[in-house]
C-alpha cells in the first residue's frame, strides 16, 4: 500500500535538509549562507506549529472512485459493519452546477465496536460512526482516506481502551487494502 505522505514526516524531512545546509554552510565558511538557512528554518518551523498532523491515513487506490467505494462498501457489511450512508458530493455540486473532482464518503460502523470506544472516552462519539473517504486528487490518482485511530487516541485522550484501538486500527487497514488494491 503507498500512503500519502504524513505532515509530520514532511516537517521531519525539511528540517533535517535545513540542518545539514546550516552544518555544510558552516564548514565551508559560508556565514551569509548559514544565517540564511538559520533564517529560513526558523521560518519554517514558526509557521508549522500552527498545523497539527491531519490525523488521516490515506492510501492510493489501483481503482477510480466509485469501484474503490463499492468495494469498501461490499467488505463493509461482509465484514457485519453496518453502512449508514454513502454520499456523492461530486453528484451533490453538480446539482448546484458546481464541478467537483470524484469524491465519496461512506459512513459505517458497529456498536460492539464503538460501544467500548466510547466506555473509555465518551467524546470519542463526536467522530463515530467512522468514516472513509474517497477522492481524487487533481493529478487523478485516487485515495481512500480514514481517521488514524491513533490520532483519535490523542484527541480524546482514550485511555484503556489498547487492544479496542488495535483491532479498529487493523480492521481499517485491512478494510482499505482489500478496496484499494487490484
Amino acid at each position: 500500500m503507498e500512503y500519502l505522505p504524513r505532515f509530520d514526516e514532511l516537517k521531519h524531512l525539511v528540517v533535517n535538509r535545513m540542518a545539514r545546509a546550516v552544518i555544510n554552510a558552516k564548514k565551508q565558511g559560508g556565514l551569509t549562507m548559514q544565517k540564511l538557512c538559520l533564517t529560513i528554518l526558523t521560518i519554517f518551523l514558526l509557521t508549522t506549529l500552527a498545523y497539527a498532523d491531519s490525523g488521516i491515513i490515506s492510501v492510493k487506490s489501483s481503482h477510480d472512485v466509485k469501484t474503490t467505494a463499492d468495494r469498501l462498501e461490499s467488505m463493509l457489511k461482509q465484514k457485519g459493519m453496518k453502512v449508514f450512508i454513502r454520499i456523492n458530493h461530486a453528484q451533490g455540486a453538480q446539482k448546484i452546477g458546481k464541478d467537483l473532482r470524484p469524491t465519496e464518503l461512506i459512513i459505517f460502523g458497529n456498536p460492539k465496536v464503538g460501544t467500548p470506544l466510547m466506555q473509555c472516552a465518551q467524546s470519542v462519539a463526536i467522530d463515530l460512526p467512522q468514516k472513509a473517504l474517497i477522492w481524487q486528487d487533481p493529478q487523478g490518482q485516487v485515495w481512500l482516506s480514514y481517521n488514524d485511530p491513533n490520532y483519535l487516541v490523542e484527541r480524546h485522550q482514550i485511555a484503556g481502551c489498547g487492544e479496542v484501538i488495535k483491532k479498529v486500527k487493523g480492521a481499517l487497514a485491512k478494510f482499505a487494502k482489500a478496496a484499494t488494491m487490484p
